[in-house]
């Protein structure tokens, strides 16, 4: 996991218990306030849907909150899938010229007659240099 990932989770984990303890605080607050406010049972009541009423709006905010970070966070993954799909599919091309090249000199040599064990060592290294370009984009992938 990057750096910038790990922010990422820790600033969302963060987020999440702060809305949490807003919202259990909140709750908390208002009832005790509530209850330990002389009043008559009505007039309790009344502030008892009063402060109800505010909690609602609150978690109607904070829904708000999350479903705007995440069409954000969908919209980055997306973007992010797209860069890297578009990456493979080139290198895959690319390869795949390379390994087309190597085929048609390896078949041009053998119809020539040349030998067989050389073309054979060619072959391998053809193999070794593709498997070498994988892995030096997989590295350049992976930073």
């Amino acid at each position: 996991m990057t750096n910038q990932e790990e922010q990422n989770q820790n600033q969302n984990i963060n987020s999440k218990d702060f809305l949490i303890g807003s919202l259990i605080g909140g709750i908390v607050g208002a009832s005790l306030a509530l209850i330990f406010a002389p009043k008559s049972g009505k007039e309790l009541r009344g502030d008892l849907n009063q402060g109800a009423h505010y909690v609602k709006e609150r978690a109607n905010d904070w829904k708000d909150v999350a479903y705007e970070k995440s069409s954000e966070f969908k919209d980055y993954a997306k973007e992010q899938s797209d860069q890297i799909s578009k990456s493979v599919s080139e290198k895959s091309q690319e390869l795949q010229g390379k390994v087309k090249e190597k085929t048609a000199s390896i078949q041009d040599r053998m119809n020539r007659k040349d030998d067989p064990e050389k073309a054979a060592e060619e072959v391998a290294q053809a193999i070794e240099e593709a498997a070498e370009e994988i892995e030096k984009e997989e590295k350049n992938n992976n930073l």
